[in-house]
């Protein structure tokens, strides 16, 4: 019987947002930091800061299944507690870099840390019953939503001054996090579902073919790959795109992504709730691809500043979605293997994350300024759009070819 503790859910949700706090932090001023070590010169600033970002996500791509894979092994706490401290010395050693190679070194060690998302994903999926997991990963939808309400705001306002202040404060956070795990974390895997670890699953590659062998986990692996590119783009086109149309201060950043976080925490700790239960996984996960989409055109087009908060409360519906999905794919895997799964599924972001920032600064680059031809600014929204408009055909899809609902989780 799965051990079911709302207050285990609880702890890994505050170690989730304190963390996502202060990676929202950084967010407003980073490429400020940036810049500074470069010297100001634009061209050197974006390379650089996309080097950072690429540098980040490739560790969590290689290092999420290794994690995932020790948190069966070994328990989620062993590793979650771990990669705490690991996050307060990556953002320490950003914060006193005085080189470009030393923040790079800081990154990586962010995102070998930072790969422990696998564990804590699979903590969830450990404490509660797979009937009730949609609104489980929507409350660590709505957790990463409550972190960016006050993470990025409070980082634009604490980096005017000087953009190293926020990796201090992230510091600070994760240490205090790691002391109040350390106090109140149980341990969510029983003994009896450990199983060895074996580094050839560990292979990230190798991880990503494990999303291959069930063929609903393989058909919807599709769908999730169209919402982490337009995820991850948003994210790398945010500040670039609205400072060069409405020349946003890292303020401004912060305060939008602040608003942004505010709806995704409505819609994924309180609507989905509601949604969900009524309407079910696969009717939920079309019509919130259907209301992404439309969302991230609206992104594109808009001329103004005030567009951008107008949009963004129905744009948050379109985050149901991912829930939706992981919940249909983690009913797929046995207990001693939602690890594994979840280190899979990060892995599978973490590839994303590092295309789709190369994209959206390149279509940024080529249809942004103002001697472009043709000059579409929002060039990087409407190809968000366009991936999610696939991830629905492809859902469509694969329901027309598999009508019956996704089956109950196997028995471990």
């Amino acid at each position: 019987m799965k051990q079911s503790s709302s207050a285990s859910t609880t702890f890994i949700l505050v170690t989730l947002l304190l963390d996502t706090l202060g990676v929202g932090l950084i967010i407003p001023v980073g490429p400020e930091l940036v810049g500074k070590l470069v010297g100001g010169d634009p061209a050197a600033t974006s390379r650089s800061f996309g080097i950072l970002i690429a540098l980040y996500s490739v560790m969590q791509f290689v290092f999420a299944p290794v994690l995932g894979g020790l948190s069966d092994r070994f328990g989620r706490r062993a590793v979650i507690l771990p990669s705490l401290l690991g996050a307060t010395a990556s953002y320490l050693l950003s914060g006193w870099s005085r080189t470009l190679a030393w923040l790079f070194v800081g990154r990586v060690i962010a995102g070998i840390t930072g790969a422990s998302f696998s564990a804590a994903t699979a903590y969830i999926a450990d404490v509660t019953p797979p009937e009730k997991r949609a609104q489980s990963f929507g409350l660590v939808g709505a957790a990463f939503g409550l972190g960016f309400i006050v993470g990025p705001a409070l980082g634009g306002l604490l980096g005017n001054g000087d953009p190293r202040v926020p990796y201090f404060v992230a510091a600070g956070l994760n240490l205090t996090n790691f002391v109040y795990g350390l106090v109140v974390l149980p341990e969510s895997l029983r003994p009896e579902l450990r199983r060895p670890f074996a580094l050839a699953r560990a292979n990230p590659f190798g991880s990503l073919r494990n999303l291959a062998r069930d063929p609903i986990v393989l058909g919807l692996t599709g769908t999730m790959t169209c919402g982490y590119m337009s995820q991850m783009i948003l994210q790398a086109a945010w500040q670039l795109t609205n400072k060069a149309r409405f020349d946003w201060k890292p303020a401004d950043v912060g305060l939008s992504l602040g608003i942004v976080g505010i709806a995704q925490a409505v819609v994924q700790g309180g609507l989905i709730r509601v949604i969900m239960p009524r309407f079910g996984e696969r009717r939920v996960l079309v019509g919130a691809l259907a209301v992404g989409a439309m969302g991230m055109a609206a992104f594109g087009l808009a001329t103004e500043p005030w567009m951008i908060y107008a949009i963004t409360l129905p744009f948050a519906l379109g985050g149901l979605s991912g829930p939706a999905t992981q919940s249909l794919i983690s009913r797929e895997v046995s207990a001693s293997e939602q690890g594994e799964l979840q280190g899979s599924l990060t892995s599978l972001a973490s590839v994303t994350a590092i295309l789709a920032p190369l994209l959206a600064t390149n279509l940024i680059a080529r249809f942004g300024p103002p001697d472009a031809l043709p000059r579409v600014p929002g060039a990087a929204f409407f190809a968000a759009a366009c991936f999610l408009l696939v991830g629905l055909g492809l859902a469509l899809a694969f329901f027309a070819k598999n009508p019956a609902a996704a089956p109950a989780s196997k028995a471990a």
